[in-house]
């Protein structure tokens, strides 16, 4: 058994009052593929070098299997790493790249070669082998850096970016083989990622990390259709969700000159905090076109519209006051104007006024003073 447990775990690093990571509890289960997200320096690769050993904890311990190696050296986890950066030997062939850890620790020739010829097969490798890092891809050579990992039969994978150095198609193709290989080794995996696709596509659970404080843990399409908070409801998803705050007017959401149903339950929770106001999260693909004399729906001014064959998007500006609040936002930033897909066949024309209905039951409300869900 390979579970990992974070229990009150903290990082504070030398010179700082602020923790960079503060009070973790996580827990991945024995064979598990968890993704950590987050923005750039939000606490991801501290908590995997905590993992790792390569970083002190100051507060809290770390189990693996149950065994507590808060202080224990690296080498004495039974962990394997694969960094952003292939780190291979360029002097050595693949096969002396993959079995050089097992070389160190003393490993017989015989089973040396046996691991990576079976590493070699499962990553498509094994006419490369006698081949130096520098005639290979990058695909390739990350392939070569797992195979490494791999060799060493560890309790626990830990991956720190490993596709960010790979162009677009390679890294969709690359994180398809990963995930499969995962599931194949059935080895727990910690996988550190910014990239909310990468943790949508690859991971059994996801964990939204912000600031070094843990926002969510779940399934997902759990983060997907019921975000915890305001952070995580932007965080997850592309194109992201739409959310603004609204007034709320005799139990309904003012937005620009229309009003939209809430439900009562959610509005009973808001507080005088609130100020009367609340947050509307809708995604892109949960609203539609409506009818001009649609009650229950908004007016929008469309200033941008893509056409991708298979879909279609709309960006606008929520009309107030009988103007859309263009200047501003005009084209200079796609992620200040409301999202809405559209089928590419119907498509509005730049400068339209059209009237946008969301789905009532998949509007996500959230308090202003706290951020936290609502309904």
């Amino acid at each position: 058994m390979a579970e990992v447990v974070f229990d009150h775990v903290t990082r504070i690093y030398p010179g700082n009052d602020k923790p960079s990571v503060d009070d973790l509890n996580m827990d991945i289960k024995d064979g598990e593929f968890l993704v950590l997200v987050g923005p750039s320096g939000c606490g991801k690769s501290t908590t995997l070098r905590m993992l790792a050993g390569l970083e002190e904890v100051n507060k809290g311990r770390i189990l693996i299997g149950g065994k507590d190696v808060t202080t224990m050296q690296p080498k004495d986890r039974d962990i394997a790493m694969v960094f952003q950066n292939y780190a291979l030997y360029p002097h050595m062939t693949v096969a002396d790249n993959m079995g050089f850890a097992l070389k160190i620790a003393g490993t017989p020739k015989e089973e040396i070669r046996k691991r990576v010829e079976k590493a070699a097969e499962i990553l498509d490798l094994t006419e490369y082998l006698d081949r130096k890092p520098k005639a290979l891809s990058g695909g390739q050579r990350q392939r070569v850096a797992m195979g490494r990992a791999i060799v060493r039969e560890p309790k626990v994978f830990l991956m720190d970016e490993p596709l960010s150095n790979l162009d677009a198609k390679l890294r969709v193709q690359t994180r398809t083989q990963i995930a499969a290989l995962q599931r194949q080794l059935g080895v727990t995996t910690l996988y550190v990622t910014h990239d909310q696709t990468e943790a949508l596509t690859m991971g059994d659970r996801i964990a939204v990390i912000k600031l070094g404080v843990l926002q969510q843990v779940g399934a997902p399409t759990e983060l997907y259709d019921r975000p915890a908070n305001v952070f995580v409801a932007g965080f997850i998803g592309s194109p992201s969700m739409n959310i603004n705050t609204h007034p709320v007017v005799n139990g309904k959401a003012k937005i620009g000159e229309d009003t939209v149903d809430l439900p009562a339950e959610a509005v009973n929770k808001l507080t005088a905090e609130d100020n009367s106001q609340i947050v509307v999260g809708f995604r892109p693909e949960d609203a539609s076109l409506a009818a001009p004399d649609d009650a229950n729906a908004f007016s929008l001014k469309v200033m941008n519209v893509e056409d991708l064959g298979s879909d279609g998007y709309i960006y606008g500006n929520i009309i107030t006051d009988g103007s859309a609040a263009e200047a501003s936002t005009m084209m200079s930033d796609q992620n200040k104007l409301t999202t809405i897909r559209v089928n590419p066949r119907a498509l509005p024309k730049v400068g339209d006024t059209v009237k946008i209905k969301i789905d009532p039951s998949k509007m996500h409300l959230f308090a202003p003073s706290t951020e936290l869900r609502l309904n």
